[in-house]
């Protein structure tokens, strides 16, 4: 299968599966509907999918909602599968994405650095007492 078509297999896999969270079809406790899956990988040959799944929730809380998703697999993969039509339906398997987190935690480190900057260059304008 081409690249370009295994991509659109990904992003079909991430839109079906996030609207099954977000409808609450996927009735484990633990899987929130704060929980985003930001991109699914799919295999050459088309047998296994990883979906990445990030949370601004706290990292205990993610880390269940994505064993709650693990151990709900087989139903999302059959509720997409009657949907779609694949010859070989991907085995998927759900990881924790840090990354979202990561960039924001980035970005606040960055705007603080340049306040920082700011105010010390604002000291330096300040006129100083003569000697």
């Amino acid at each position: 299968m081409g690249q370009y078509r295994m991509q659109r297999l990904g992003v079909q896999l991430r839109d079906e599966i996030a609207q099954l969270i977000m409808r609450g079809d996927v009735k484990d406790p633990r899987v929130s509907t704060f929980l985003t899956i930001n991109r699914v990988e799919v295999s050459r040959d088309l047998s296994y999918a990883k979906a990445y799944v990030s949370s601004f929730l706290p990292d205990a809380q993610l880390e269940h909602g994505v064993a709650g998703l693990n151990s709900a697999a087989g139903f999302i993969q059959s509720s997409i599968a009657k949907k779609l039509r694949v010859r070989q339906f991907p085995k998927i398997a759900f990881v924790v994405d840090a990354s979202m987190k990561q960039g924001f935690d980035m970005i606040k480190k960055l705007t603080a650095l340049e306040q920082a900057e700011q105010t010390s260059s604002d000291d330096e304008r300040l006129p100083h007492s003569e000697q």
